[in-house]
Formats: C-alpha cells, sequence, structure tokens
C-alpha cells in the first residue's frame, strides 16, 4: 500500500498541482492536522477549511472527524476532484460525507452552519488585505463563540516587502502562475483587534516560512 506522500509524487509526476512543493506534500498536511488538535478540535467539532484545495490537510481531517463535520471551500474544482478520487479512500469518503464548496469569495455562510474552527493553511500568502478582512468578517459572523481561527502567512519584514494589492496572487482556479506575498504581522494585529479578535503566534510548526497565527474572539473579564 502506497503512502500519502508516494501518491502525491505520483500526481506530481503527472503534473497534477497539490497545492505546494511536492516534497513536503505530507509534513504540511499532518503539520496543520496536528496543530488542529493540539489547538481543540475534537472529532465532533465542526472544522471549515478553506482553500482546502486536494486535501493535503482534510485528508487527516476528514478521517479524524465524525461523519459530516469536515467542511472545504475550494474554487478549484479539479483539485478537490483529485484529492478526493486519490486521496480520500472510497470507504472514508461515503462514511465521512465531507463538505464541499466552490465558492471564489470565501463566503463561509453557504452552508448554514456555525464553525468550531477555521483553517487556512497558505492562503493569506497569496490572499489581498481586502480577502483577508473579509474572511475575519466570515469568521466573526459564522462560527460558535468558543471558536478559533488557525491561518499561516508569510511575515513581511521590510515596509516594501508589504503587500498593498487588491487582488489574489498565486496559482488559483483562475490563474497558473506562482506567487507569494507577505503581510505585516501589525496589520493583522491591527485587523483583528478593530473586530474585538485577540491573535497568537505560534513559536512552531513553520514549513516554507509560513507562520501560524491563531485567532479567537477576546475574553472580557
Amino acid at each position: 500500500m502506497r503512502t500519502l506522500q508516494e501518491v502525491a509524487e505520483t500526481l506530481g509526476e503527472r503534473g497534477i498541482f497539490t497545492g505546494g512543493p511536492v516534497k513536503d506534500f505530507e509534513l504540511v498536511g499532518r503539520t496543520q492536522f496536528a496543530l488542529m488538535i493540539r489547538e481543540g478540535i475534537y472529532p465532533w467539532s465542526k472544522v471549515l477549511d478553506i482553500g482546502c484545495g486536494c486535501l493535503r490537510g482534510g485528508y487527516w481531517m476528514i478521517h479524524f472527524l465524525n461523519p459530516g463535520c469536515y467542511f472545504g471551500i475550494e474554487p478549484a474544482v479539479s483539485m478537490v476532484k483529485t484529492g478526493l478520487a486519490e486521496l480520500i479512500e472510497p470507504e472514508v469518503l461515503h462514511e465521512k460525507c465531507p463538505n464541499i464548496d466552490h465558492n471564489a469569495l470565501f463566503d463561509t455562510s453557504v452552508f448554514g452552519v456555525k464553525f468550531d474552527a477555521f483553517l487556512c493553511r497558505s492562503i493569506w500568502s497569496h490572499a489581498a488585505k481586502c480577502q483577508i478582512e473579509t474572511m475575519l468578517d466570515n469568521f466573526l459572523r459564522d462560527s460558535t463563540p468558543n471558536a478559533f481561527f488557525l491561518t499561516s502567512y508569510l511575515p513581511a519584514r521590510w515596509f516594501w516587502e508589504d503587500y498593498k494589492g487588491s487582488e489574489y496572487r498565486g496559482r488559483s482556479h483562475e490563474c497558473d502562475v506562482c506567487a507569494l506575498i507577505k503581510h505585516r504581522r501589525a496589520w493583522i494585529e491591527d485587523a483583528c483587534r478593530k473586530r474585538g479578535l485577540g491573535m497568537v503566534e505560534l513559536s512552531d510548526g513553520v514549513v516554507n516560512d509560513q507562520k501560524w497565527l491563531k485567532i479567537a474572539r477576546q475574553t472580557r473579564g
């Protein structure tokens, strides 16, 4: 039986985009799943995976979560089809019934669910600030009071690295050109603060220079 990494390498040899460097496929998926477990998801948690792609991280969470508890948003339909056909075992797919939507607006209301956790791996390293703000607003609207939002980003060390554009940059359902962008941590903190959200940067889980942020509603004493 082939390992998940071997399956990903086969997909790469066939020219299929798997969401990042093929050599790190299993590492990236396992890492985000491990962080989600540590930060507080349970089998009964309702988890939303924004930019779920070919289910690099979704593979692990679909196996772990109760039936109907995994939700994903991914506008690149072909990537999701690849993940469902090549990564997820048919019997697991039948049992767990993952929910996937293909909207390109980061609209988390489409499921009509209040989520216990949001996951967003390697999306803020492509998303414009207005899109990040949309995701934060949607987190407030579509999550439970004790929910958390785990997201990765590339920190801008210098002011000229801070992305000021208004468009998503990088490979997507509309673009085949690779690109990465960076944001200032101070800007993200301010965007969170304006919405009554607290943010902490995790000290571990860094792969390909992407740092993890945990965002949640601020508690009031």
